[in-house]
């Protein structure tokens, strides 16, 4: 069990981790009428634009872990907007799926995508996300690969980063607050927490 770099051969399986942690952290393959959506919208646009910021957990020669970043949210945003949302929104037009279902809202989600306050973004441009299989949790794997997507990022002269957790997920919280991160803002359902890197 190893971190790496993405390779483009780690797709699918992490649009299965993805599935597989996308209930609040638990298995929503149950939820989804299709499989791939959930990936499509929250690791497709990292592995596309920002390969090079995607960081993997191998176990058994399978990415079971990831860590996604985006280095410049706001250029991230407008890339999406112009090359990733547009095909998709061609193969998922809304009302392909039944009103209020989880499908729906996440093609309701590809066509308006949310947008990250500029204020935010002056002291913490860049974002991540990060998702582990069950056979991967509890080791200290998590820690180990947000330090390293951290340290990555400073390195490149990022001066700050946030993320988003569900503010019910105290658990999360806390794991995140160890790790050096503070909340900065509640947005309803969302936590959103940042912290200032040491740039070289």
């Amino acid at each position: 069990m190893h971190i790496r770099g993405f390779q483009p051969r780690d797709t699918d399986e992490l649009y299965r981790v993805c599935l597989r942690t996308g209930d609040a952290g638990e298995d929503a393959t149950a939820l989804y009428t299709d499989p791939r959506l959930l990936g499509e919208v929250y690791v497709g646009p990292y592995l596309a634009l920002e390969p090079q910021a995607a960081l993997v957990i191998e176990l058994d020669g399978v990415a079971s872990a990831y860590a996604l970043c985006a280095p410049d949210t706001a250029a991230f945003e407008a890339a999406c907007a112009a090359t990733w949302w547009p095909p998709l929104r061609e193969r998922y037009p809304l009302g392909t799926f039944p009103a209020g279902s989880p499908d729906d809202e996440l093609v309701r989600t590809i066509h308006d995508p949310p947008r990250t306050s500029p204020e935010l973004l002056r002291e913490y441009p860049a974002h991540l996300h990060i998702d582990l299989v069950p056979e991967v949790q509890g080791r200290g794997l998590g820690g180990e690969l947000i330090r390293t997507l951290l340290t990555q990022q400073a390195r490149v002269g990022v001066p700050g980063i946030h993320l988003g957790v569900a503010t019910t997920n105290l658990r999360a919280i806390g794991f995140y607050e160890h790790l050096g991160f503070s909340t900065l803002c509640v947005d309803g359902d969302t936590t959103v927490m940042g912290l200032r890197l040491t740039t070289a």
